[in-house]
């Protein structure tokens, strides 16, 4: 009995994420709320009423997808801003870290940065609380280090959110580079490091 629960459980799963996937790549033409879960389910090849064993609606399916498509990113976030070294070490590893990202997951970032200000409300506001999430984390990593000293809980959370800002604008502006040149990817780099390190220059001055 035990066997055979797990061969459902996962074959559960794995209708689950063919969905996800299908959905992904659909989105890829269209925004989040002129999808139809027919469309999906028609793409994995199983009845409408399949998808009702796995999502509430297409905006569940979108929050599953936010969470997709964003929660990975904590750890390494925070691992990017709490690691050793100076200030232009840290803005070095995160652009690094949000090239690869992209170049990785295109699809869930170009998702990312449509239904952040789409039509679809329960997914605006699952962007917003994953956001919400890396100021928060950010915000803490930050309390560590030794430039910190006499910042403000509030202070510092403002801070955090500017580079949380910054590393989105920077992903959107990789995905726009994708297929350009080499070049072109570099100079998305340096302007990334640029913004990011004037903002750091902000923060050595901000008590003064």
């Amino acid at each position: 009995m035990g066997h055979t629960l797990g061969i459902r459980q996962a074959q559960k799963q794995k209708t689950r994420q063919a969905l996800l996937d299908a959905a992904l790549e659909l989105l890829e033409e269209q925004s989040l709320s002129s999808l139809g879960l027919r469309e999906v389910t028609r793409a994995v090849g199983v009845a409408p009423t399949a998808f009702y064993r796995h999502f509430h609606s297409t905006a569940d399916l979108g929050v599953a997808l936010v969470e997709e498509a964003l929660g990975s990113l904590h750890p390494m976030i925070g691992d990017t801003v709490s690691a050793a070294g100076d200030s232009g070490e840290r803005i070095g590893r995160a652009v690094e870290l949000i090239a690869r990202h992209v170049e990785t997951h295109p699809a869930h970032v170009r998702f990312i940065a449509r239904e952040r200000h789409g039509g679809v409300q329960p997914v605006r506001q699952a962007i917003s609380d994953q956001l919400s999430r890396f100021a928060e984390e950010v915000r803490g990593e930050l309390a560590k280090h030794p430039e910190s000293r006499g910042w403000s809980d509030d202070d510092l959370l403002m801070l955090a959110g500017l580079y949380v800002d910054q590393m989105l604008m920077t992903a959107s502006l990789y995905l726009e580079a994708l297929e350009a040149s080499e070049e072109e990817r570099g100079r998305v780099a340096r302007v990334a490091a640029r913004r990011m390190r004037l903002i750091a220059i902000g923060r050595r001055n901000w008590l003064g």
